[in-house]
């Protein structure tokens, strides 16, 4: 008898560090990173983020034989020039999506008020900006509720359905999370460097960027805080609509998305 309690005990023990060993894995954090496109060929991040990304229902791009673009930005803190922005979606008919923080809503709800009234999505990137991966689970949902919440006492939007985690870490713990409170991640797959205010190339390099990367079903990722982005962006919008290419919401992407779901089944 005692050796079947001993044996149990050991038993318990094995389970234990396997369950804790598990949740470690399923919380070590991924940095998001894809190859490239070039001459409209997709960006490509390989089978294994796909898979996770399928598991998890997130996106990173659209239909390859489409000529569809989504257009997205991030928002941290306000620098003066997503007015700008507005202003030439506005004159485009271009819809995007604004992932902001929660220094953003608290810095600049008249600009969040604009976005809603012109018919562009809210997206959730955290109240904070941390590595999601690094906080508890209820932290994690402390940062997604306050945005959310903001959000609705500035604009009257009701849910929220887009995350973009900071600084592009996650993991399968955070996705899993994410999904339980209804968010779907939303990652990209065009970017560049455009982010440091100090180190503002021109507009013609933001141009260059964009339109070297662009492919069907791209999601786009800019940072409003760009001088850059600003002053290229009629001419980028202008220029791939010539090459083709329309403009979607998120909103499409996911209704698109999941008809094609449908007729496989």
């Amino acid at each position: 008898m005692k050796k079947l309690s001993i044996l149990f005990g050991v038993f318990l023990l094995i389970c234990s560090n396997i369950q804790i060993a598990h949740a470690e894995n399923a919380n070590a954090p991924i940095h998001w990173g894809f190859k490239k496109s070039k001459d409209g060929n997709g960006a490509d991040a390989g089978k294994v983020l796909e898979k996770i990304l399928e598991k998890h229902s997130a996106f990173y791009k659209g239909d390859p034989d489409k000529k569809y673009l989504y257009l997205t930005f991030d928002n941290g803190y306000e620098n003066g020039y997503t007015e700008q922005i507005l202003d030439v979606l506005k004159k485009e008919k271009v819809p995007a999506t604004f992932f902001v923080t929660g220094h953003y809503l608290e810095s600049a709800d008249d600009i969040v008020q604009r976005m809603v009234d012109e018919g562009h999505i809210i997206g959730n990137h955290s109240w904070y900006h941390p590595d999601l991966t690094k906080v508890s689970d209820e932290r994690l949902k402390e940062e997604l509720e306050k945005v959310r919440a903001e959000t609705e006492a500035i604009t009257g939007q009701k849910g929220m359905a887009y995350l973009r985690p900071p600084r592009g870490i996650f993991s399968e713990r955070t996705m899993a999370l994410a999904k339980e409170l209804g968010y779907t991640h939303v990652f990209w797959s065009l970017a560049f460097v455009d982010w440091y205010t100090d180190q503002q190339k021109g507009a013609q390099y933001a141009y260059d960027n964009i339109m070297r990367q662009a492919h069907p079903g791209a999601i786009m990722l800019l940072h409003t805080v760009s001088k850059d982005n600003a002053d290229a962006l009629e001419k980028v919008i202008q220029d791939l609509k010539k090459q083709g290419y329309q403009f979607k919401s998120l909103d499409d992407f996911v209704l698109r998305h999941n008809l094609k779901e449908e007729m496989l089944y």
